[in-house]
């Protein structure tokens, strides 16, 4: 059982607040958009006692990750992080293990270098996540069932006078699958060249601006009002438009969603606990000034409309489905007595005063701070005053 020092990342669309206030410490200003809490080796978290928590797992693979996961993994098989958005993140979406084990071999013969910020691909791992709201957090998230973006786009290009958003109206009401029907549209959208971009972007800003707080509007009040917001960080962005044929989800504290591999979706604005597999395989396609590879997007993407079941907690102990076999996410409120199961895990405290007990060791940890349980960690007990957020296997 190890405390954990760990790496915040300071991303340009951060909240400047939230993170230093989960930590205890000052905001200096600057965006605090992520605390990683894992092995990858962008930011690998450290041990208070000294070391590298990828130390610490090599020196000792079997002790550290349990014989199962070792030999499955090789590695600790997942990274958990609290994000913090305060303006919106790319619209993204992550691979396939097949695919990511394909597009890290192509980009290494290509001699693409890892940190290189064309690099798509900087590891042969899938990424799928799970996000958990610590505060109310906005998304987009998967496809919307088409006739509801056939509905919203034939109202905002009526508004449309100069007819830009035309072609992609008629592109939504073409014949087949829906699937193809979104490939189409997204190819067509996100592959129009920088002035039509600009044009796209700004008729969809302004035809949603006017359509906003009509009867026609009121259906979708929150996709027109974020909008406007998601148009305020990128202006001549056709992510914007992109944006309007994804679901707008809202979650309350406490609540979920998973992310399967070809998730197309954007983080909106909120604080949460994110747990992934253990990548930083992210294909952009709109909405950030990072690099845009919009033909692998569209080769990873999965265009069918979906439902986004929201897990919503009953219980103050509560396990979060992750249909995946890298990790799982529970949330515990005032725990008391022994763990459910040994590690490999990572423990981050949200609030209170939590007491740590692993054989003769004892940790006392307030908010903020992080737990490391190795596998041979068999018996440990918590208990006290607070809440817990648990990565496992």
């Amino acid at each position: 059982m190890e405390q954990l020092s760990c790496v915040v990342q300071e991303y340009a669309w951060g909240d400047t607040q939230s993170i230093p206030h989960l930590l205890g410490q000052e905001p200096d200003g600057q965006p605090k958009a992520e605390l990683w809490m894992g092995a990858h080796p962008r930011a690998c978290s450290d041990c208070v006692d000294g070391g590298s928590l990828a130390d610490l797992i090599a020196g000792d693979p079997t002790a550290a990750l349990g014989t199962e996961v070792n030999d499955r993994f090789g590695q600790l098989p997942f990274l958990f992080k609290v994000l913090a958005a305060g303006e919106p993140l790319s619209i993204q979406s992550h691979p396939t293990l097949d695919q990511a084990i394909e597009g890290f071999a192509r980009e290494n013969e290509e001699g693409i270098p890892l940190d290189a910020p064309h690099r798509v691909y900087r590891d042969p791992n899938h990424k799928p996540e799970v996000i958990a709201a610590l505060t109310p957090f906005h998304a987009k998230c998967g496809f919307r069932p088409l006739s509801e973006s056939r509905q919203l786009f034939s109202l905002v290009s009526a508004l449309d006078d100069a007819g830009v958003l035309k072609p992609i109206t008629e592109i939504l009401f073409e014949d087949g699958a829906a699937s193809d029907v979104y490939a189409n549209a997204m190819a067509y959208i996100l592959g129009a060249p920088a002035s039509t971009e600009i044009e796209i972007a700004s008729a969809t800003t302004t035809a949603a601006a006017a359509l906003l707080g009509t009867p026609a509007g009121e259906p979708f009040a929150a996709e027109l009002e974020w909008t406007g917001k998601i148009a305020a960080s990128f202006p001549d962005d056709t992510g914007v438009t992109v944006a309007l044929m994804l679901n707008h989800v809202f979650l309350e504290p406490g609540q979920a969603i998973f992310l399967e591999a070809g998730n197309l979706h954007a983080y909106l604005n909120g604080v949460g606990m994110e747990l992934m597999a253990n990548s930083d395989n992210v294909v952009r396609g709109g909405l950030t000034p990072k690099h845009r590879d919009i033909a692998e997007l569209l080769k990873v993407v999965d265009c069918s409309p979906i439902d986004v079941p929201i897990q919503i907690p009953t219980t103050d102990t509560w396990t979060y489905h992750c249909p995946v076999p890298e990790f799982t996410l529970q949330r515990l409120v005032n725990p008391s007595g022994p763990i459910e199961s040994p590690g490999p895990e990572i423990i981050f405290v949200q609030q209170g005063d939590i007491e740590f007990v692993c054989g003769e060791k004892t940790l006392v940890m307030t908010g903020g701070d992080v737990v490391w349980l190795s596998a041979e960690d068999a018996e440990v007990s918590i208990s006290g005053q607070g809440t817990l957020w648990r990565a496992t296997v």
